[in-house]
C-alpha cells in the first residue's frame, strides 16, 4: 500500500480516515492535526506557558514532542508516585523522560517526589486508608490533580496539557454514560476551563487521536517510552470499557471517534444546559487550593491521615 501523499510505502493505514501514510507524512499529519485541534478548541496560543503532565508513556511524551516541534513554550511535570516496590515503575518512567529530554534542547522538567514531599508512595497511602481498599487508583488521581494545579499556579502557567487519547476519552465517556453521571459528562471535553477560584485550565490536544496513532507516532519518531501499564491498573473498569469499544470498532470503523464527536456536538447543542452542576469553591484552610469542602480539602485530609498512621 502506498502513501496517499507520495509514492513511498505506507507505514500506517487509518481506516476511519481512509488514509494511508508513509513515515514522514504520518508524523507531519499528527503535528498538523494537533495544531488544528489546539486552534479549533481554543486550548492555548504561542504566547501561553504550557505545563505538560508527562508520565514516561507514549501519549504524554508524544504530546510534549509535538508541542516542542510546534514552537510552544511547553515545560514538563513528572509526578513521582513512588510505585517502585517490586515493579520499578516510577523509576523507569523518570528514566524514559530524561532520555527523551537528552535529545531535545531547551526542555525543562519539574519533578514532584510524592514520597519525599508527602510522606509515602501512593500505594502505601492506599493501604493506610480506606480509599480503594488498598488499590491506589483513587488516591493517585486525587494526588495528581492537586499537584498539577498547584505547580501550574505557583509556576505561572496558563494551562495544563495531558496526553489523553481518543481511546481514553471514549472509555471514560462510556462509563459516565452507562451510569449517567451528569456532573462528569458536563465537564468532559477537550478543554476544562479555568475558574476564578484558582483552578488552572486543562486541555487534551490528543483527544481525537486513536491510541494506535499516538503509539505509531512515538515509534516512528524514535521515542523510547514505558510500554507497561501501571501495575495497579489491572482490572480497572476503564480497561473493560476499552475492550468493549475495541469490539465495536472492529465491526464499525470509526465507532470510537463518532461516539466522542457526537457527544461533543450534543454538548454544543445544549443537551446538558438544564443540569445545574455549579458548586461553590473556597480555599482550603491548609494548602489554599480550591475545594468544595468546608475547611480542609480532600487532599489535605487524606495525606494528614497517611502521615498520622
Amino acid at each position: 500500500m502506498k502513501c496517499r501523499k507520495c509514492d513511498a510505502k505506507a507505514v500506517i493505514n487509518m481506516r476511519q480516515h481512509r488514509l494511508a501514510l508513509c513515515r514522514d507524512h504520518f508524523i507531519e499529519w499528527i503535528v498538523e492535526s494537533t495544531a488544528r485541534f489546539i486552534e479549533k478548541y481554543d486550548m492555548f496560543t504561542l504566547d501561553d506557558r504550557v505545563l505538560v503532565a508527562v508520565s514516561g508513556g507514549k501519549d504524554s511524551l508524544a504530546l510534549w514532542d509535538v508541542l516542542y516541534k510546534l514552537g510552544y513554550h511547553a515545560d514538563g511535570l513528572y509526578i513521582n508516585l513512588g510505585i517502585d516496590g517490586g515493579f520499578g515503575y516510577s523509576k523507569t518512567s523518570l528514566q524514559k523522560i530524561e532520555q527523551f529530554m537528552s535529545t531535545r534542547s531547551d526542555l525543562h522538567l519539574e519533578v514532584v517526589d510524592v514520597p519525599a514531599v508527602y510522606g509515602a508512595p501512593v500505594n502505601v497511602a492506599a493501604e493506610a486508608t480506606s480509599h480503594g481498599a488498598g488499590k491506589p487508583c483513587s488516591i493517585c488521581g486525587l494526588t495528581k490533580r492537586h499537584i498539577m494545579n498547584r505547580v501550574a499556579r505557583e509556576g505561572g502557567y496558563d494551562v495544563v496539557a495531558t496526553g489523553h487519547n481518543l481511546d481514553d476519552e471514549a472509555a471514560v465517556l462510556l462509563g459516565n454514560t452507562l451510569r449517567w453521571q451528569i456532573g462528569y459528562l458536563t465537564r468532559q471535553g477537550p478543554v476544562l476551563p479555568a475558574s476564578e477560584d484558582g483552578l488552572v485550565r486543562k486541555v487534551k490536544p490528543f483527544c481525537r487521536f486513536y491510541e494506535r496513532e499516538t503509539a505509531a507516532y512515538s515509534l516512528l519518531s524514535g521515542i523510547d517510552y514505558v510500554e507497561d501499564e501501571c501495575p495497579y491498573a489491572v482490572g480497572a473498569r476503564t480497561i473493560y470499557h476499552k475492550e468493549i469499544l475495541n469490539q465495536m470498532e472492529e465491526h464499525s470503523r470509526g465507532a470510537k471517534l463518532q461516539f466522542y464527536l457526537t457527544f461533543l456536538q450534543a454538548k454544543e447543542q445544549g443537551i446538558f444546559q438544564a443540569a445545574d452542576d455549579s458548586v461553590e469553591l473556597t480555599p482550603c484552610s491548609k494548602c489554599g487550593q480550591p475545594t468544595t469542602a468546608a475547611g480542609y480539602c480532600a487532599f489535605c485530609r487524606l495525606w494528614d491521615k497517611v502521615r498520622e498512621d
